[in-house]
């Protein structure tokens, strides 16, 4: 079998040309009961805050609504900020949804690298490496079912969390990054990986035999796949539905690219003319049979869809997600395959 899977995601951008955001979140609720019932693996929710597009800031609230209409779907929220955020009501968060999930919540952090976002929240983009390795214990050894005291620059304070989560802790949180730094923090901690790039697994899983910690949940990222793909019958029709919205999204990533500065590696810069775009291949308007062939020549991959990119209209994204209900068998055959 080949190692894939067919992953749905929603990072609720709402640019004021497009789909207003109200009419995004009913849908994506529905869509979310959709791809459970029709036997997608996973659903990805995205973070970002102050985001003039209305970027999901709050995935655990999302997720919680979703998981009420959904019996069998994975989750992914990632990548979610920790050094932004109070680890503890993370963890509570975290707790919350795996519960109403019954146990089908996983989480990426990342370190961040927004500037702004990192000033909306009082935090220090030179304090992130040490606020994920302190988030990351406060959050493992809560969820463990721990009581206990964390001594910090702010002071000492007492930890406690209740509910804990229906899997075990290690089971759910994954590091994200693109740096070997973050393979070595996600050995460190015994906690899944969720990279970047594909060569950085095999780090991890060399620091996690060094340390005599078991890899836990990871993904190596494969080239030859889309980010996204729109299921359509006519290539050129569906390219210029989601034309728009996938030069908003490109283009808005590479603004964040740029707050960076020399550091980024970002793959979006240069990519907001639409033929450009098309022709880069991160995003695509296929038919099914030509999803079909792309994946019978694959090992594996991340087979990827965002039914409301850049804020797409519903009516377009489920068009989309009706072709992948009629394809999915013949999809799980050449998974199979």
């Amino acid at each position: 079998m080949k190692d894939c899977k067919i992953s749905v995601s929603f990072d609720m951008r709402s640019p004021d040309w497009a789909t207003p955001t109200h009419e995004l979140y009913r849908a994506a609720i529905e869509m979310a009961a959709f791809v459970d019932r029709i036997g997608a693996d996973q659903i990805g929710l995205m973070q970002h805050h102050g985001s003039d597009d209305g970027y999901l800031p709050q995935p655990f609230a999302l997720a919680g609504g979703m998981a009420a209409v959904t019996s069998r779907i994975r989750f992914l929220l990632g990548a979610v900020i920790l050094p932004l955020h109070d680890p503890l009501e993370l963890a509570e968060q975290i707790a919350v949804v795996d519960n109403m999930s019954n146990g089908r919540l996983g989480v990426i952090f990342g370190a961040g690298y927004v500037p702004y976002e990192f000033a909306m929240f009082r935090k220090s983009l030179g304090d992130r490496a040490k606020l994920m390795d302190e988030g990351l214990e406060i959050i493992l050894r809560a969820l463990r079912g721990e009581r206990f005291e964390h001594t910090s620059d702010a002071g000492t304070r007492p930890i406690f969390v209740r509910p804990l989560p229906v899997q075990e802790p290690e089971d759910i949180i994954l590091v994200g990054g693109g740096v070997p730094a973050s393979a070595r923090r996600a050995a460190k901690f015994g906690v899944g990986f969720g990279p970047m790039k594909g060569d950085l697994v095999d780090i991890y899983l060399a620091e996690c035999e060094r340390l005599g910690n078991r890899p836990r949940t990871y993904f190596r990222p494969r080239p030859g796949m889309p980010l996204a793909i729109h299921l359509c019958d006519d290539p050129d029709e569906g390219w210029e539905a989601i034309a728009p919205h996938a030069v908003h999204v490109i283009t808005e990533y590479a603004k964040l690219a740029e707050t960076e500065g020399d550091a980024s590696n970002s793959p979006f810069k240069g990519l907001t003319d639409p033929a450009a775009l098309r022709h880069a291949g991160m995003f695509a308007a296929w038919t099914p049979q030509m999803l079909l062939d792309k994946v019978a020549g694959m090992e594996g991959a991340n087979i990827g869809f965002q039914p409301l990119l850049g804020g797409l209209s519903p009516q377009q994204g489920w068009k989309s997600l009706k072709l992948l209900e009629n394809t999915m068998p013949a999809l799980r055959e050449a998974i199979a395959g």
